[in-house]
């Protein structure tokens, strides 16, 4: 067999070694497609990634210049915003502004204030302000006499006093406060006195510490004051501002600006970087100069920009990646395209898909493969069963045909009165009743195989079938057979000659395989619940294997036996099953030993 098959596998195996070869290359090429297409994808990705890190740097650093004059004002003047600015010079951080109050509840400034309030009601005291208080007295003097030329020249007196005689400021400021108050006249109020609550005095009033203006002062030294303190002097003042028609609004917030605090930069930058997403800072030499920004709020105009430009559609957003510190060159703004997503996940469907293809392709032929080895071992294997089959048949016919012309022969040449040959007619007829029952069973076999046999249904009482099966099994007196049966009046609706041809196949096999003497057979018939009626054929012969239960319902099919041969075509119990498959019911092996084998046919409930 496998001699024979051989020519066919290897045609079969170089045919599906190149065709394994072409899907193999088919697959490369599909996973080439799926990286080019990937790789589109990272290009536009990265172009328009590349695109939006350079266009955000450039912001960062066109806000910065922008925000430089902001700096230096607010570095150089207290009443400049100073919020959202960065200033380190040297290691020292000036903005943003450390404005903190000193800690604690002590007032000083406050008693200052008050004493200074006493001392020009009751008299001047012994201290560092006795004669600003003489030249105060002097100037409220002029000013209650409309003496306004004398009044002047005794404030310009006062302030120069003031300017060239400075003290401390905690003592300085609730002194120019109050000098403030007492001297201020509305719309009438001395320049120079108006002066010293914003403006400051005059770059020729030269001295240690020339007044910036109160408001400014105040700002500025705020950290020598305790919060008390503060709020004190702040309230005063913006109370003045408003009697004099001066500006408040920034002083008032800038006193509630809430600085960062010391901002802690990171060592060794050399280069523009944004720290936190809160913070981006440019260091040149000594100086380092920030500003607050908002990363999100600007990849939101940068991302309204690019739409405006067709770079991307509305779905589209920019993310910075995050990080604490980030240095401008090592900077980087992902682009997040939902059609990006959808489109990858199409390509690996695409890319799936085509790997089904190839892998289906691939089952496909394996299994034609296989069939094709199936189909061809059962060629020869037919071939063979037909080559058995005929070889058998052959013996079969030969040997019953030799005997009838050989006891023919004999009978011509001896007259009939000789004892020796008085059996010869008996067992003439005995060997052409085994070659007709061997032809009947051959025929049927084919027209039913064929689908020729058209069954002609009828009431069949299956005790007619049990005496008809008795008389024939008496006719053959060479081995004793001895049949009971237990049918009642159970009928069938089948084909009587059918059915008897099955019942000879069975009795015939259990007489063939069968060592004892008499040849014992029964036949059972009862209700089947759900099966209409069970029919039980059972014999004392040598028995089946189990592992052969199946296999004896095969075409052509033998039992090996050991002993002596025994004759037979294999198509016995082949016939048996097609004949029960024509009546819609079916034969199998219920028991099976050395004691004998059991067969049940079942068959269908008979129509009323």
């Amino acid at each position: 067999m496998v001699r024979r098959l051989l020519p066919t596998l290897l045609a079969l195996g170089c045919g599906l070694l190149a065709l394994g070869w072409g899907l193999v290359s088919l697959q490369r090429i599909f996973a080439q497609e799926r990286e080019d297409a990937r790789a589109q994808l990272r290009s536009r990705r990265d172009a328009l990634e590349g695109y939006a890190t350079q266009a955000l740097r450039h912001t960062l650093g066109q806000r910065l210049e922008e925000s430089t004059p902001g700096i230096h004002a607010a570095m150089g003047d207290p009443l400049a915003p100073g919020e959202g600015f960065y200033l380190q010079f040297r290691g020292h951080q000036f903005l943003p502004r450390l404005t903190r109050s000193a800690p604690g509840e002590d007032t000083s400034a406050r008693r200052h204030y008050q004493q200074l309030a006493r001392a020009l009601e009751g008299g001047a005291p012994a201290g560092p302000w006795q004669e600003r208080l003489t030249h105060l007295r002097a100037v409220e003097a002029a000013l209650a006499a409309r003496d306004t030329t004398r009044a002047h020249a005794l404030v310009e007196e006062l302030l120069r006093h003031h300017a060239e005689h400075p003290l401390p400021r905690e003592q300085e400021l609730p002194f120019l406060l109050l000098l403030l108050e007492r001297l201020q006249r509305g719309e009438h109020t001395p320049p120079l006195v108006r002066a010293l609550l914003r403006e400051g005095l005059p770059e020729d009033f030269g001295g240690i510490e020339r007044s910036a203006g109160l408001q400014r002062d105040l700002l500025r030294e705020r950290w020598r004051f305790t919060q008390p303190d503060f709020d004190f002097l702040h309230a005063r003042t913006v109370r003045l501002s408003a009697t004099l028609g001066e500006p408040s609004e920034d002083f008032q917030a800038r006193a509630r600006e809430a600085g960062a605090g010391m901002l802690v930069m990171p060592e060794g930058l050399s280069g523009p970087t944004l720290i936190g997403e809160r913070w981006y800072v440019e260091s040149r030499e000594e100086v380092v100069r920030g500003i607050a920004v908002n990363p999100e709020a600007l990849l939101r105009e940068l991302a309204e920009d690019m739409r405006g430009r067709d770079l991307f559609d509305e779905d589209a957003r920019l993310r910075l990646r995050p990080g604490a510190v980030q240095p401008l060159e090592r900077l980087h703004v992902e682009v997040i395209i939902p059609q990006w997503a959808a489109a990858e996940a199409a390509i690996e469907q695409r890319y799936g898909l085509k790997t089904l293809l190839v892998a289906t392709c691939g089952a496909l032929a394996l299994a034609i493969v296989v069939l094709a080895v199936v189909a061809q071992r059962g060629r020869y294997r037919y071939v063979e069963l037909k080559s058995d089959f005929v070889a058998t048949v052959s013996h079969e016919l030969r040997t019953p045909l030799a005997s009838i012309r050989l006891m023919g022969e004999t009978l011509e040449r001896r007259l009939s009165h000789v004892p020796e040959v008085r059996d010869y007619p008996t067992r003439i007829v005995q060997a052409a009743d085994g070659l007709h029952f061997l032809v009947e069973n051959i025929l049927s076999f084919n027209r039913i195989d064929k689908g020729r046999w058209r069954p002609r249904l009828g009431r069949v009482r299956l005790e007619e079938l049990v005496a008809h099966l008795r008389m024939e099994l008496e006719g053959t007196p060479s081995v004793p057979v001895h049949l009971s049966a237990d049918v009642g009046d159970v009928e069938l609706e089948a084909d009587a000659s059918l059915l008897r041809l099955l019942f000879s196949n069975l009795a015939r096999n259990a007489r063939a395989y069968n060592a004892r003497d008499p040849v014992e057979l029964s036949v059972r018939a009862y209700p089947h619940a759900g099966h209409g009626v069970m029919v039980l054929f059972s014999d004392n012969g040598q028995g089946i294997p189990e592992h052969e239960w199946e296999n004896v319902f095969g075409d052509f099919y033998r039992l090996s036996q050991t002993g002596s041969e025994v004759h037979g075509s294999g198509l016995g119990l082949a016939l048996c099953r097609r004949i029960m498959h024509l009546h819609g019911g079916r034969i199998s092996i219920a028991t099976s030993s050395p004691e004998g084998t059991t067969f049940a046919l079942t068959f269908p409930e008979p129509p009323p």
